[in-house]
This record gives structure tokens, C-alpha cells and sequence, in this order.
């Protein structure tokens, strides 16, 4: 199979609304909706409110709601509010983490 490239959704966008992908999705600006993807990367800059479900999950940015993901990562810029549902959970130091973490 060939690889399929990345959906890059900028900074400067906002979506009010539902984002579903089967590839890999890398967010850098607005979304007030859910967001389901592969594999997911949340920018520095970018929010999310709503559910986020994911294979693989990257947070540096701020994601407001809960988050399912066999493999999250909490980068050092990331402000997550809500709770995260796991198999694998990495947090860095300066993560900002106000949920309940739950593996599954």
C-alpha cells in the first residue's frame, strides 16, 4: 500500500464541527467539535473541544473534553482539561493534566 500523506489542518483554521480521518491528521488551529483519527498530533497552538479518539494521540496544545487513545503522549506544552483513556500514557514534565486517567 501506498503511504498516504498527512491532512495538515493550519493555524490560522477554525472548524466548528466534526473531523473524521483514517490516515494521520496533524491540527494546528481551532476545532469546537470531535476530532477521530489514526494517528493525531495536536499543535502547540491548536485547541480542541470535544472528544478526541485515536490509535495515537500527541498533545502540545490545549484539548478541553475527555481522550481515547491506545497511546497518548502529554508534551511539556500541553494543557489537557478532561479525562484520558489509555493503553499507554507518557507525560512531560510541565504538562498541564486536570482529568481522570483511566487504562484500558
Amino acid at each position: 500500500m501506498k503511504a498516504k500523506a498527512p491532512s495538515i489542518l493550519s493555524a490560522d483554521l477554525k472548524i466548528t464541527g466534526s473531523i473524521v480521518s483514517d490516515g494521520e491528521v496533524q491540527l494546528d488551529g481551532s476545532v469546537e467539535g470531535d476530532v477521530r483519527a489514526t494517528d493525531l498530533t495536536i499543535g502547540e497552538e491548536a485547541s480542541i473541544k470535544g472528544e478526541v479518539v485515536a490509535e495515537n494521540v500527541v498533545i502540545r496544545g490545549r484539548v478541553v473534553g475527555s481522550v481515547r487513545a491506545r497511546q497518548v503522549q502529554l508534551s511539556a506544552t500541553a494543557r489537557v482539561e478532561g479525562d484520558v483513556i489509555h493503553a499507554t500514557l507518557a507525560i512531560e514534565s510541565g504538562a498541564f493534566f486536570d482529568g481522570l486517567c483511566k487504562r484500558s
